[in-house]
């Protein structure tokens, strides 16, 4: 039969001698290039169907696979054309790993032949092999500081579960957006399990040792952050991204300060102020960004206990003194800044963070605890896990209860002294 022939880019349609009918188009593929692919079908509008989608994927910028698709060759596809529309810091994440451990275990496999033992044993060699000897981190030193793998004498250095998991994750999302795409008939990588980190819920500041904290803190430039911190249970983003706009003061009266936590009849119509989580400072590469809130319940509101809104006025009232002294103060609008007016890098935190918590007797303690402190003190004070979620800004009331809500001894020890009480 005569084939039957279209305008330029919608392809043709023919019967072959033994009855089956073929389609053929240039499209899109997965090599990035547009080459010619066959479909085949038992009818003529069946073969014109399957060629149409074809053709359509290839106009809405989807590849068709094609023989020569390597594991490497779509992951590169997936971080430019997938994962570059997430948030900045997501896209330099899978980057990592997509070019650090992806592509070097699996990046020669065909795609369409990767299959679970594949996975396995790739991942079964990241909890095993020594980072150090695969990838010759000792041999690029210089060799007067060479000291293990180099010299016969290994290091051991495994990755942790927790980045294992990481990179298992990384994969998984990868190869389902290929099966969105049709370019793969099953996610191999949900076939294999990886162990699970074992986390330290017991991280934390008891009472005591936050007061021992804050008294330390006095007279530091950054005590209203540990105060935020520790308070309010924000995150270290979030903290540096706070800009003053994001402060509701309407109503506010300080003379009410002094008994802003309790029912005031004078003040009962009054506006107490609010802070509102819009936005948080991310350092991405070598740039510094502001990027929204980790997830839709981070983007929050949370009221100001009355010695917080004092604190913070304060606060205000010395950045204006020391944007009177600097030379050439940078306006950035935001509440805890450099020396200069400027954002301070989330990495240099560090610098006032590990001196304060030395003085306190609380080496070892990292700055994210101060948020873990005040979840778990909230919810030791009996207040209901759904109000700790909401000011926590916490994704799901799951990671409140399972993560932060940890039992300590003395807790049990409580619970069965009473349990005692009552059978007694």
């Amino acid at each position: 039969m005569a084939r039957s022939r279209r305008s330029n880019g919608e392809g043709s349609v023919y019967q072959r001698k033994d009855g089956l009918w073929i389609g053929a188009a240039y499209v899109l593929t997965t090599t990035g290039h547009r080459e010619r692919v066959v479909v085949a079908a038992t009818s003529s509008d069946e073969a014109w169907a399957k060629l149409r989608k074809k053709i359509a994927d290839s106009d809405a910028g989807i590849p068709t696979s094609t023989d020569g698709w390597t594991v490497e060759g779509y992951l590169t596809y997936w971080v430019d054309n997938v994962v570059s529309t997430k948030r900045p810091r997501t896209v330099e994440g899978y980057s990592t790993v997509v070019r650090r451990h992806l592509i070097p275990g699996l990046g020669k496999k065909k795609l369409q032949r990767l299959s679970a033992q594949d996975v396995r044993t790739f991942m079964t060699k990241l909890r095993h092999d020594c980072r150090c000897c695969s990838e010759r981190i000792d041999a690029k030193r210089s060799k007067a500081s060479r000291r293990c793998c180099a010299v016969g004498k290994c290091c051991r250095l495994v990755l942790s579960d927790r980045t294992v998991q990481q990179i298992h994750a990384v994969l998984r999302n990868a190869l389902q957006n290929a099966m969105r795409e049709e370019l793969v008939p099953r996610n191999v990588a949900k076939l294999v399990q990886v162990r699970s980190p074992r986390y330290d819920v017991h991280r934390g500041l008891d009472a005591e040792q936050a007061r021992k904290l804050m008294k330390e803190a006095e007279g530091d430039r950054l005590l209203v952050l540990y105060v935020l911190a520790l308070y309010l249970g924000m995150r270290r983003g979030e903290l540096l991204g706070l800009r003053w706009t994001d402060i509701d003061w309407d109503g506010w009266d300080e003379k009410c300060a002094e008994h802003a936590d309790e029912f005031c009849q004078d003040c009962a119509d009054l506006h107490f102020p609010s802070l509102q989580i819009r936005q948080t400072l991310q350092r991405v590469g070598r740039e510094l960004v502001f990027v929204p809130p980790k997830t839709e319940g981070s983007e929050r509101s949370i009221p100001l206990p009355g010695f917080v809104a004092e604190a913070l006025v304060e606060h205000w009232d010395r950045q204006d003194d020391e944007a009177e002294a600097a030379e050439g103060w940078e306006d950035s609008g935001l509440v805890f800044t450099s020396l200069q007016g400027g954002p301070i890098d989330p990495t240099y935190l560090r610098a006032s963070w590990y001196p304060l918590r030395t003085r306190a007797g609380l080496d070892g303690v990292r700055f994210h605890d101060l948020r873990h402190s005040c979840v778990t003190l909230l919810l030791r004070l009996g207040v209901p896990p759904h109000i700790v979620r909401d000011i926590a800004g916490h994704s799901d009331i799951a990671v409140t209860m399972t993560i932060y809500g940890s039992v300590s001894l003395q807790d049990k020890r409580e619970a069965l002294r009473k349990l005692a009480v009552e059978l007694g």
